[in-house]
């Protein structure tokens, strides 16, 4: 009897500890989603209306900005970092921002979000202002 509460245990400890992982997993993918589909907005906004329009991102605050209103946080447990042109969010306070052209092309920058081991990538093409988002593979 003992044996057997043991087992159910260890097993009911191991799923918690993997559910865990797949949540954080979730969320990771969620936020790189979101962010990936918020830069196309933005892009889509200055094509369409003719004028430079800049997606914002505070990795120390955890929150994004894009056109007409449109904000949002990232979860606690994820990692934030920014490469790119920091003048474009018009001050040096960390925050981190990519202009898009009415042509479709941007000021480029890469958005690395992380939660343990995992890793996504966005990143932005300072030419064409494509939009490329996904899991790195194989980081330590």
């Amino acid at each position: 009897m003992l044996l057997v509460v043991a087992l159910i245990a260890i097993i009911g400890a191991i799923t918690a500890t993997a559910m865990n992982g797949g949540i954080d997993g979730m969320r990771l993918r969620n936020a790189g989603k979101e962010v990936a589909s918020q830069l196309r907005y933005t892009r889509t906004q200055a094509i369409a209306s003719g004028e430079r329009q800049r997606f914002l991102i505070d990795p120390q605050a955890r929150t994004w900005e894009a056109p007409n209103g449109r904000h949002g946080s990232l979860p606690a447990a994820i990692d934030i970092r920014f490469h790119g042109a920091g003048q474009v969010a018009g001050t040096t306070s960390g925050k981190g921002g990519i202009a898009f052209h009415p042509d479709g092309g941007s000021s480029g920058g890469t958005i690395e979000l992380g939660v343990r081991d995992a890793l996504w990538r966005i990143e932005v093409s300072w030419i064409t202002g494509e939009v490329r988002a996904g899991p790195v593979r194989g980081t330590p």
